[in-house]
């Protein structure tokens, strides 16, 4: 199975927007989730990520120049038991919550996205995507989502749902644009297929020094070892 380097990807487009990571590591011992935001406004580039107890948000590097908190400000990260939810926006909480409030009955992620659809920033209508882990028995599965306008016209939400089972060395990216533009091209097709490392470190190397040096803002990686072992994070901020 011929598969994409994530590398190239990430280099050959300058505004892939917010990205989503996941797979499994190359030698089958861990589940891998790494996340990107990327910002060409002032607005959007001063954010840093900070981790908390039970998740992770974003927040303004510099309070004094945040001039619109509504679709930068969220938890890209929440955490319960044995689930992780990633997304590019509040629709996070969406997700969690529904799965508090109702349990996981194995459809929770696509019903709670059912009450959600794409950005209201005219005229890009930035798609939301998500994903989510479940980790049982040392092993995990994990479904990806994106909720995007119709070609652009606001008047529809297309919703598409990915279920996956985790192959070694697999994994699957989605991110909002397809490239820069203006207004800026929602990403379309399937998530890609690529190539995953082992470690953490090296993921974030990948995923780091390949985004474009102007646009880049901040990622999240989490590496989750499937034998019980400790989760390794690293949070990498251009501000600092």
């Amino acid at each position: 199975m011929a598969l994409y380097d994530l590398k190239t990807l990430l280099e050959n487009n300058t505004y892939p927007g917010r990205g989503i990571v996941i797979g499994k590591s190359a030698d089958g011992k861990n589940a891998m989730i790494a996340y990107f935001i990327m910002g060409r406004s002032e607005n959007s580039r001063n954010r840093i990520f900070e981790r908390y107890e039970g998740g992770m948000r974003t927040k303004a590097f510099d309070e004094s120049k945040l001039s619109d908190p509504s679709l930068i400000i969220y938890n890209p990260f929440l955490e319960t038991e044995g689930i992780d939810v990633i997304t590019n926006g509040d629709q996070t909480d969406t997700v969690m919550d529904y799965i508090k409030e109702n349990g996981e009955d194995g459809y929770a992620f696509e019903k709670s996205l059912h009450t959600r659809e794409f950005e209201p920033d005219h005229p890009n209508y930035t798609p939301r995507i998500s994903g989510i882990l479940h980790y049982a028995d040392g092993d995990f599965t994990y479904k990806m989502s994106i909720l995007k306008s119709t070609g652009g016209n606001p008047e529809a939400c297309q919703r598409y749902f990915y279920s996956y089972k985790p192959l070694a060395g697999l994994g699957h990216f989605i991110h909002t644009y397809k490239c820069d533009g203006n207004p800026i091209p929602s990403f379309y097709g399937e998530p890609e297929e690529i190539a995953l490392p082992n470690t953490a470190e090296e993921l974030a190397d990948i995923v780091w020094t390949s985004l474009n040096e102007d646009n880049k803002v901040s990622l999240f990686v989490r590496v989750i070892p499937l034998d019980g072992g400790a989760p390794t994070e690293i949070i990498i901020n251009k501000n600092k």
